[in-house]
């Protein structure tokens, strides 16, 4: 979720197996069971309690904001802020009557100003003096603040996968908004998902022969950044029974050369596509024509045979579409032939 930068398959995949997207008119924090009284949660190493479901909750970014809507609490968000593509249609409707309190990173004053009993966020370097304003300030001020556990890895127990992490998330926000059973049909269906993407493994060789890949996310002043070891798609690589060829690097998305991807050569491309977020480089397109059209990275068989997969940008990074992306690879790799 960190970027240096910073800056087959149809969609029904995505959220149908993403889980549960709310009817409209199902309200979030009527389910029975204590937890939609009180509930106590631990965030990103920071206890926390309440004596009842969060009214004026805020979301700060994009990806805590549709993990509030799936799992069907809009009628308890007072705002959303930093938008980066557009909302998928299943949730156009749902956000259309949330306030949006900054179209980028939120201020501490535009938080405060939304009034929130609850702030949520999928990176805790939103929580900054010259952004929100600290966990800390916030706790302060009686406003408990919950960061995604994929974005802590050093505050988890050892060996949980970033999926796991990002099922712990939607656990723990049913626990505190009371909607504990929406937020276990969401955890299993996706699941599920990563189970079903997972059969791939068995069947791709190993060793040698095991296929080798690259995630090309942005070009950015002419230079790749690409998935390195702690980006979810190393977890995916896995998953589908690849390789990152960038795994030896200890970055979520480190900038890189060329000549470096070359030196890699990986056996298939994955590009994201950030066409919505309508930077020069971003889209699938411009990324082919930065690849065909380099001396070195042109001559590679993955970019001769055009062994490669485009898949949503924005679902590389952890989110409740992530499995969607997931899905996708899998097709893909039994498209370009590396399942048996």
């Amino acid at each position: 979720m960190r970027h240096p930068a910073r800056l087959g398959i149809a969609l029904t995949l995505a959220l149908a197996t993403a889980g549960c997207s709310t009817a409209a008119g199902d309200r979030a924090g009527t389910e029975s069971g204590p937890s939609a009284e009180t509930a106590s949660v631990t965030s990103c190493g920071r206890p926390l309690s309440f004596a009842g479901p969060p009214k004026r909750a805020v979301a700060l970014d994009q990806t805590s904001t549709e993990t509030l809507l799936e799992l069907g609490l809009q009628d308890r968000m007072a705002g959303t802020a930093n938008l980066k593509t557009k909302i998928p249609a299943q949730y156009e409707a749902a956000y259309a009557g949330i306030p949006v309190i900054a179209p980028k990173i939120a201020t501490g004053e535009q938080l405060r100003a939304a009034g929130p009993d609850f702030v949520v966020a999928g990176s805790a370097d939103l929580f900054t003096k010259d952004r929100a304003g600290t966990r800390e300030e916030l706790a302060a001020l009686k406003v408990p603040t919950f960061v995604s556990a994929v974005n802590c890895p050093q505050r988890n127990p050892a060996g949980r996968t970033p999926f796991e992490l990002l099922f712990s998330d939607y656990e723990n926000l049913g626990e505190v908004f009371g909607v504990q059973e929406r937020a276990r049909k969401l955890a299993a269906g996706q699941r599920a998902a990563v189970a079903k993407a997972g059969e791939n493994a068995a069947k791709v060789p190993r060793g040698k022969e095991q296929p080798t890949v690259v995630y090309l996310y942005s070009v950015f002043n002419g230079m790749p950044y690409v998935a390195g070891r702690t980006g979810l798609p190393s977890e995916m690589s896995r998953i589908i029974g690849a390789k990152n060829a960038f795994d030896d690097v200890n970055e979520d998305w480190p900038e890189v050369s060329w000549e470096e991807v070359a030196k890699r050569d990986p056996d298939f491309i994955v590009i994201g596509d950030l066409s919505e977020r309508g930077r020069p480089g971003d889209s699938a397109s411009e990324k082919r024509a930065a690849m065909t059209g380099h001396p070195v990275v042109s001559k590679l068989a993955a970019v001769r045979d055009n062994k490669i997969l485009e898949v949503p940008g924005t679902e590389l990074d952890p989110s409740v579409r992530s499995v969607h992306a997931l899905g996708m690879l899998a097709a893909g790799m039994k498209d370009l032939g590396y399942v048996r």
